[in-house]
């Protein structure tokens, strides 16, 4: 059955277990609030105040009997289950007035590469290239079952270093590696995924295995459905290994297994909330993993882990099937070793499915034969300027623009926007997400208490307000644009050079938790998060310590086509991504 109906269905069912028919819906909500649990005119000033909001006491008073029918509709909405797949209906676009973007559908064209040999010993293939690996697959050099058992060895190996999996798929896994096996043997070869292991976030559900958002609150659940990158993925060809690691709820590096390793210093965290999907690609565990964002779960603990993680435009790549954070920013994307990697995992995934409708139509048209040196290219001055991040990360950087230089690119200086970006942190709508989590009491079994905290405060969130706050988005939306109107790729500071950066999504601390103002740097990051733009975090050299720094190419919305073939210039002329953290080599 289509999971569109499915869902509906539920819907439904949750109408009807409440009482709820078409016809008595609106009876219900014509019902007057509870005895006992009217709103007093005392209570309603106070709430009022709440709201930074001063109403005279008649019009107050004048108020009580419509703010207690809104109560009654607050009562009958709690009886209604909603399913989690169910999203508002509305849709966000991350393309503002006067924004061109190529909707003419190409051809695809990755790299030629020579065919490779089989080595002697297979697990030295572990850090190798998606298409080297295709290669191996297409030309039966290996089989996907051999591919398949070599991974999932590494992984059992070394999980207990990095702590990365939640739960090993190995029978699943090898079931799908059978058949592409004979697929590819009796010439029905589907391309470059056919045969491919891979590992998936474990907030994307996979049927028949648990999904558990690495929360204590729901590392039982079960979902009875595919998400749709599963689904797609799966009718590539690929062989899915494991449900790896997510920081509990999406945010940071801690789940309810402990916290997840950097592969390159196992005294730190692999940053979050993606941080299994870039600590077993960077380790060479698995050759590619899909991960999300709302607020840095790709770029950040790919940069902090030395990956290569794609977060694509908002509207690229289907949520379906994925615990939501925010229906306005949610993406999911690529944690591959190499840049061409992520282009042909885009190539899979980047398509409508007709569940997500946000995802748009836009096509991913990858050329690796663009000539990057055509392309106009910025960065931004001032915040590669900033004096408080890290002299390491800094130096690097700089070694990063020169080398750009080197190749013939021409870098044009850009500023950073000003605008009050604190402002637009007024959000709800994890909270709407996890609101069923908090009024049953089961937050209590959340792993961190503290994150149950912010979701309480966006209780008290007027509805003006933060529908006021998203039309200042679109204001800052429209000077981002104007910032980078004149370039098609940009080159920005990572924020994990930045003392002050968490780098994770979600909730993570105590809501009141007092905040320096932002760097230029971080500006950046917010704005450009919010506005949803795509950007890829590589690494560009290693500090002192020996662990990695990155730099993030950036693009406008639906950009990353040109993105990721200057990055990929870069990688192929530096070579750091070859690199392989001294605990994990082969």
């Amino acid at each position: 059955m289509n999971n569109f109906i499915k869902s509906r269905r539920r819907f439904i069912a949750g109408l009807t277990s409440f009482g709820l028919g078409s016809a008595l819906l609106p009876a219900a909500l014509r019902a007057q609030a509870p005895v006992g649990k009217q709103v007093t005119a005392p209570a309603l000033k106070d709430a009022l105040a709440v709201a930074g909001v001063e109403i005279g006491d008649a019009e107050q008073q004048a108020m009580l009997a419509g703010v207690n029918q809104n109560l009654a509709r607050y009562t009958a909405l709690h009886g209604i289950d909603i399913p989690n797949d169910v999203a508002p209906p509305f849709y966000f676009s991350p393309i503002v007035p006067g924004m061109k973007v190529n909707k003419t559908r190409e051809a695809i064209h990755f790299s030629t590469r020579p065919t490779p040999m089989r080595p002697k010993n297979l697990e030295e293939v572990a850090f190798w290239p998606l298409s080297d690996l295709a290669q191996l697959l297409r030309t039966r050099q290996v089989s996907s079952v051999e591919l398949t058992r070599m991974y999932l060895a590494r992984l059992h190996k070394y999980n207990d270093k990095i702590n990365c999996v939640v739960t090993f798929l190995d029978d699943l896994a090898l079931k799908q590696a059978t058949q592409a096996d004979a697929e590819i043997a009796a010439g029905h070869y589907k391309g470059p995924m056919h045969g491919m292991p891979w590992g998936a976030k474990d907030i994307i559900a996979v049927k028949g295995y648990k999904t558990t958002w690495g929360s204590g609150a729901y590392k039982d659940q079960y979902i009875d459905e595919d998400a749709s990158v599963v689904v797609m993925l799966r009718e590539a060809g690929a062989v899915l290994l494991a449900k790896l690691s997510t920081g509990e709820l999406a945010g940071g590096d801690q789940w309810f297994g402990g916290r997840t390793n950097n592969p390159w210093n196992l005294d730190e965290g692999s940053s979050g909330s993606s941080a299994g999907p870039a600590s077993s690609t960077a380790a060479g565990l698995v050759p590619f993993a899909i991960g999300t964002e709302t607020g840095g779960s790709i770029l950040s603990p790919s940069g902090r882990c030395g990956a290569t993680g794609l977060r694509p435009t908002f509207g690229r790549v289907s949520r379906h099937g994925v615990m939501a954070l925010a229906w306005t920013q949610d993406r999911l994307g690529p944690i591959c070793r190499h840049v061409e990697d992520c282009a042909l995992v885009m190539s899979v995934i980047a398509r409508p499915d007709d569940l997500d409708l946000s995802v748009s139509e836009i096509p991913f048209n990858w050329d690796a034969r663009r000539d990057y040196r055509k392309l106009r290219v910025g960065y931004f001055a001032d915040a590669f300027d900033d004096a408080d991040r890290n002299p390491e990360w800094r130096h690097n950087d700089a070694a990063t623009l020169a080398q750009l230089r080197t190749m013939g690119v021409e870098l044009i200086p850009l500023k950073v926007p000003d605008f009050p970006i604190d402002i637009l942190a007024i959000s709800v709508e994890a909270a709407v997400f996890f609101d069923g989590l908090l009024r049953s009491g089961r937050d209590e079994l959340l792993t961190a208490k503290n994150k149950a905290e912010r979701f309480r405060v966006s209780r008290v969130v007027p509805a003006v307000e933060y529908l006021q706050s998203q039309r200042l988005r679109t204001m800052m939306m429209q000077k981002l644009a104007e910032a980078t109107a004149g370039v098609d790729v940009y080159l920005a500071p990572h924020t994990n050079g930045n003392p002050r950066s968490g780098g994770a999504d979600g909730p993570s601390g105590p809501a009141n938790t007092p905040q320096p103002p932002p760097n230029r740097t971080q500006q950046h990051s917010q704005m450009a998060n919010l506005a949803c733009y795509p950007g890829l975090a590589l690494p560009n050299g290693f500090a002192a310590n020996g662990t990695p720094t990155s730099i993030n190419f950036m693009a406008r919305p639906f950009g990353e086509p040109e993105l990721l073939v200057l990055a990929k210039a870069y990688q192929d002329a530096t070579g750091f991504n070859s690199r392989q953290p001294p605990l994990f080599a082969v």
